[in-house]
């Protein structure tokens, strides 16, 4: 099952295992073991082997997910842990968590995050959809597993969407990661663990606002945790100054990309092994970072010298003598008919993602442009046929980009053409219409799924009548990442600067980490 170079990682990581517990599988066939249970026999033996003897492995489980596997502490506190089919590819490093928790490995999470979990009262029973293909799921893997680990009152069931593909049809599940509660829709996408206990503890937000109002001013506040606001919260704490960094999600975009092969000195990685570096980073420099916070107003200085304020959308005041505005940017969204209707029933975002779940069906891609090609690329080698549909005249993506999907022989292509919208049968996407823009005709397609690739869109909308924004939203900023309001700089994704790229936006996060220094010293602090 395993190749001979994750079985020396695995030994490597089980050794951290200090008490003993058993692996309980449930088969579809113990006595003529079906191809999947074979699979997953083969797997728990490696682990039982990688060991050295503190995991067993039983086969009597009845489980009624088939195949399926628990964690069993016959000797420690409860626990409620599922693994239904195989978890491998991204999800291997979930599944090696999880063994490393059961065995007393402590995690690593915040100390307030861990007695949350321990504390939350109530029985919850979660379900999580996924794919190995999924850079996003394991953030809701582990962040389940973690609290089923910790509190015994907490049962979480991972399933592999690829091998239970009639029950992801029977809940009509068109995206991953996908998350029940008791039966009932939790959330979908990713998720950190801060976020699923925020949104099952009742009284957290409030709590987390008196806590963030009541924290000291600092000298430099970045908004936003994509590559500027990391780059401008390593440059700023390396002046030996207070830095804190309110992000709605750190690593911001990069979460959401594949492969970045194009970031100097770094030839190849993922997005969320980079996300997780530029982290690992800032808080190296002992950075106070506010994860899960989105900004919902700037109050400008009212002196020279003066605090800037940051309102938060829990009603949470951070206060700061300068500020960074590095939210980055999103998305774009078709806002046709049926989009918004049938997002996540088959209106995606993330090919890597939700690809797998539409194996062997149409679905239509829009957008020609690189991120678009890439997609219909990629989704070409899973689907039964893919649509591209793009509303110029003529494909924007990387000639070599191009060359490719026009030798796909299951790729269609429509050039000036606008989708009119998307439809459905009230429940999931069963079509799109387009009308061609030489002609006026309209077309309609049958398909299953429509994955969006038409660009970005600035986070800006908080800061309307507060700052000078461009007519696309982004913040109007200088050659220095000065924007119009003293005190207040800006970088990356959300700003004028042209070409969206990491390695950009790295280098204008730190310009503007110079910057906002330059302005501390030469600013008198208000009385």
């Amino acid at each position: 099952m395993l190749d001979d170079t994750l079985k020396t990682q695995l030994q490597s990581y089980l050794q951290r295992v200090n008490q003993p517990f058993e692996l309980v599988a449930s088969l579809a066939n113990p006595g003529a073991p079906t191809d999947d249970d074979v699979q997953v026999q083969q797997l728990l033996a490696d682990i039982v082997q990688a060991s050295d003897g503190k995991i067993s492995a039983r086969f009597d489980g009845d489980n009624a997910r088939k195949p399926s596997f628990s964690l069993v502490r016959p000797n420690g506190p409860a626990l409620n842990l599922t693994f239904a089919g195989l978890p491998l590819g991204h999800e291997f490093t979930s599944l090696v968590l999880a063994l490393l928790w059961t065995g007393g490995h402590p995690p690593k999470v915040e100390a307030d995050v861990i007695e949350q979990i321990k504390g939350l009262n109530g029985d919850f029973n979660f379900e999580v959809y996924m794919s190995l293909s999924c850079h996003n799921c394991p953030d809701v893997v582990q962040a389940l597993s973690l609290m089923a680990v910790l509190n015994p009152r907490i049962k979480t069931t991972v399933i592999e969407g690829g091998m239970f593909q009639d029950e992801v049809n029977e809940r009509q599940i068109m995206a991953v990661p996908s998350t029940f509660l008791n039966g009932a829709p939790f959330g979908s996408g990713r998720m950190l663990v801060e976020e699923i206990v925020a949104k099952i503890d009742t009284g957290a937000a409030d709590k987390d606002a008196a806590k963030l109002s009541a924290k000291d001013p600092y000298e430099v506040l970045i908004v936003g945790g994509g590559p500027a606001g990391a780059a401008a919260a390593v440059y700023a704490a390396r002046k030996g100054i207070r830095v804190g960094v309110a992000a709605e999600r750190f690593g911001g975009q990069t979460n959401d990309t594949m492969a970045i092969e194009n970031y100097i000195s770094v030839l190849e990685t993922d997005g969320p092994k980079f996300a997780a570096a530029l982290e690992a980073q800032v808080r190296h420099y002992g950075v106070d970072i506010m994860n899960l916070q989105r900004a919902a107003k700037l109050v400008p200085a009212t002196t020279e010298g003066g605090l800037v304020e940051v309102h938060l959308d829990n009603g949470g005041v951070l206060k700061s003598r300068s500020v960074i505005l590095s939210t980055g940017a999103r998305w774009r969204n078709v806002n046709c008919p049926g989009e918004d209707q049938y997002r996540n029933k088959g209106v995606a975002y993330c090919p890597h993602c939700d690809g797998p779940l539409f194996k062997g069906k149409r679905v239509a891609v829009i957008g020609g442009g690189n991120s678009g090609v890439e997609a219909a690329i990629d989704l070409a080698g899973i689907v039964a046929h893919v649509t591209l549909i793009e509303f110029a005249d003529q494909l924007k993506a990387d000639a070599v980009l191009v060359n490719k999907l026009k030798s796909l022989p299951n790729v269609t292509i429509h050039v000036n053409a606008q989708t009119t919208e998307i439809t459905g049968d009230g429940e999931k996407v069963n079509g799109l219409s387009y009308k061609d823009r030489a002609t006026d005709e309209v077309h309609h397609v049958e398909l299953h799924g429509v994955f969006v690739q038409i660009g970005l869109v600035p986070n800006t909308e908080w800061l309307k009548g507060t700052l000078n924004l461009s007519r696309f939203g982004e913040i109007e900023v200088d050659a220095k990442g000065h924007t119009n309001v003293p005190g207040v700089f800006a970088a990356g994704d959300c700003t004028t600067v042209p070409y969206k790229q990491i390695v950009i936006a790295a280098g204008d996060g730190s310009k503007a980490a110079l910057s906002a220094f330059d302005h501390l010293i030469r600013t008198p602090v208000a009385a």
